[in-house]
């Protein structure tokens, strides 16, 4: 790898990095703290809506940001031919 594509290869993993932490913070401390008094005006299963977020939606968020962080890094890691296949 070309030190030109070691840059570029890592500013593509930081950049996904950074959306994916970006998602995680708004609807973490976002809809769990900062808007909750206003999402719980709704309810989930039984559970004001920003209660929900504080409690249990954030940690399923993270869980599929997991899975988005891992797709994505396979594509990346394809594109620049650094896959392990």
């Amino acid at each position: 790898m070309t030190p030109e594509n070691r840059a570029a290869y890592w500013k593509a993993n930081l950049g996904l990095l950074a959306i994916l932490l970006t998602i995680w913070f708004i609807v973490s401390y976002g809809f769990g703290i900062l808007l909750a008094p206003m999402l719980n005006s709704f309810s989930l299963g039984g559970y004001p809506l920003g209660f929900w977020f504080a409690q249990q939606g954030s940690i399923y968020v993270f869980m599929v940001l997991i899975f988005v962080y891992a797709y994505r890094m396979n594509t990346l890691d394809k594109q620049f031919g650094v896959d392990e296949e």
